[in-house]
């Protein structure tokens, strides 16, 4: 299923659907009966206010289908609870999965939308008990929330620590029900850290994946499933924003996102690897 049209910034994002998928995606879709690569990932990967995200110049650079199954704002919730796009990531020969960061996903403090990964519907009883001074009717989203939870710094570490324990145990989940090549992207302004910072108020205004940190990542590597981080180059830094569809209003929300400098700086450092890994005696699924 194919719906066209343009949206406000501009940008045509030829959106298609998946049969049995409440969710709509970033076309061109591919031609799902032949081999492709799948996409997923956050707002990044989606390729906000830009013409031609990373998976799409990919694409074209090796010349094979790209299925980019990304959403704004998705956490790892949004493909775990979607069979319809498990179905197309075990079916393809690999699936790019871009870091996001671990406050958009349902966790034993909070519940996020399905969908709308960044939306927060509802506290438990152990946040509640946690944080009893706190009203979360006025909160709707899980930045506001955490940056009001962030105040108290003696208790934020375990909402943190709550966070990063249910990333990392969704990612498991996620590569091992994909069983087959993954190639995990670091996609951000800045390295990995060593170490993610767990309290303050400030670890909230960063534009990298929240709360991960590279003993994280080493987890979740393994034979059939390999990283590379990218940070924007000297040169794409110089770019600017430039080539960006942007509309009245839309200059401080597109600060945070890739531009399509970096969009075309990962889609080049990423096509040896992925070709390698479309080369390898895999059979077709």
């Amino acid at each position: 299923m194919r719906f066209s049209c343009p949206d406000v910034e501009g940008v045509d994002y030829r959106w298609f659907g998946l049969p049995g998928s409440k969710n709509r995606f970033r076309g061109p879709g591919p031609d799902f009966d032949r081999p492709y690569v799948a996409f997923l990932g956050s707002s990044e990967t989606f390729g906000k206010f830009v013409h031609a995200p990373f998976p799409a110049i990919l694409g074209d650079i090796l010349g094979v289908g790209c299925a980019n199954l990304s959403a704004v704002n998705a956490g790892v919730d949004l493909a775990l609870r979607d069979p319809a796009v498990l179905v197309a990531c075990v079916r393809a020969r690999v699936t790019v999965l871009a870091i996001s960061g671990a406050i958009n996903l349902s966790n034993r403090y909070y519940r996020v939308h399905p969908r709308r990964n960044d939306r927060f519907v509802g506290e438990s009883n152990l946040l509640r008990t946690l944080y009893p001074e706190v009203d979360f009717t006025e909160i709707h989203f899980t930045r506001h929330l955490l940056s009001v939870l962030a105040q108290d710094e003696m208790k934020f570490p375990n909402v943190v620590n709550e966070l990063r324990t249910a990333w990392l145990a969704r990612m498991k989940t996620l590569i091992e029900t994909i069983d087959g090549q993954v190639l995990l992207l670091w996609m951000a302004p800045d390295p990995v850290p060593d170490k993610a910072a767990s309290d303050g108020v400030c670890q909230l205004t960063t534009d990298s994946p929240l709360f991960i940190d590279a003993k994280m990542l080493v987890e979740l590597r393994g034979p059939n499933c390999r990283l590379v981080e990218l940070c924007p180059s000297p040169e794409t830094l110089r770019q600017g924003d430039r080539g960006m569809a942007l509309a009245a209003g839309d200059v401080a929300a597109a600060s945070h996102m890739p531009t399509p400098a970096f969009h075309r700086q990962v889609a080049e450092a990423l096509a040896p690897v992925v070709s390698d890994l479309l080369s390898n005696d895999m059979p077709a699924k």
